[in-house]
């Protein structure tokens, strides 16, 4: 796996790493989970990430997640007697040359301190797998298995970070960095991997018994999987390809402002984003360090000169 490669650019796009804008009319061949789900998100960052095709570099956050994703598939890829903290150490050393050498991370251009810093947030999320679960007692199948399916009409495209055997089937699980949703919002986290039980399914025609998603270092959110809560997550990707293949056609993409136009790298290109962070900012509801606070502020300063 590289190192914060979008998944969106190689799997929803026909011409991957074309800087230019599509033309009128142009529609992706398939769906990524992470396209569907910034679609929903907003579809006019969808228009500037796809359509737009302008850069969407990673943050931090997401090379660290990055990192120790990778460390975590080399990991489990072990016999299970070597899948240890030490062992982990290893491969992170082994991995961390890719890693710095990336284009996306050269772009952050971290001094020593910064660098000291990333590794370490890196390790913490990497170590974590432990306080949720003993790898070592993992029935591994495979580990970033990619899958391209039609699942209810929709070319479908993505990577299941791990699957493993249970005692009743296959367990979908999949690796997070940052924080565990609060109860009320992990179904619509889940919706992720269980689109990925439904790929799994088409592709080998044996339904996974479980979906999880593995918050490292915090606790795990699972799910069983039932031809219910299958045709729930396949019915809402068909609606969003729907509303997706719509949108390119009339050239014409929905804005949906709220807290999250706070971490949205176009927000200085979109006047209704660039509104809600300014609402947001004067009724002190915009964390401080939320990046469009200072694009917008940049954009600003430009303007008045």
């Amino acid at each position: 796996m590289e190192l914060a490669t979008p998944d969106q650019v190689s799997q929803d796009s026909s011409t991957p790493g074309d800087p230019q804008p599509r033309p009128a009319g142009w529609e992706p061949i398939h769906l990524s989970p992470s396209g569907a789900g910034l679609f929903k998100q907003c579809p006019t960052r969808w228009k500037y990430r796809y359509v737009d095709q302008l850069p969407d570099p990673p943050g931090i956050p997401a090379l660290v997640g990055t990192f120790a994703h990778r460390v975590l598939e080399l990991l489990l890829q072990e016999p299970p007697d070597d899948r240890t903290p030490d062992r982990a150490k290893e491969i992170a050393s082994e991995v961390w040359p890719e890693t710095v050498d990336h284009a996306d991370f050269v772009a952050l251009e971290l001094d020593d301190d910064a660098q000291r810093a990333f590794k370490w947030k890196g390790w913490e999320a990497i170590n974590g797998l432990w306080d949720i679960e003993d790898p070592a007692e993992i029935d591994v199948d495979s580990t970033e298995h990619g899958v391209q399916v039609t699942i209810g009409g929709v070319p479908f495209r993505g990577i299941v970070d791990r699957i493993d055997l249970g005692d009743d089937g296959k367990i979908i699980s999949d690796y997070k960095s940052g924080s565990a949703p609060r109860p009320r919002y992990e179904a619509d986290k889940l919706s992720q991997v269980m689109l990925y039980a439904a790929a799994v399914e088409a592709e080998t025609g044996d339904r996974p018994t479980e979906a999880r998603l593995l918050y490292l270092g915090q606790r795990v959110i699972g799910v069983k999987v039932t031809e219910k809560s299958i045709a729930k997550a396949v019915t809402d990707l068909r609606e969003i390809w729907d509303r997706v293949l719509s949108s390119c056609k009339a050239s014409q993409f929905d804005i949906s402002v709220g807290p999250l136009c706070g971490w949205c790298p176009y927000v200085e290109r979109c006047q209704a984003g660039s509104d809600e962070v300014r609402r947001l900012v004067r009724a002190g509801r915009m964390r401080p360090d939320a990046p469009a606070v200072a694009l917008v502020a940049a954009a600003e300063t430009t303007q008045a000169q």
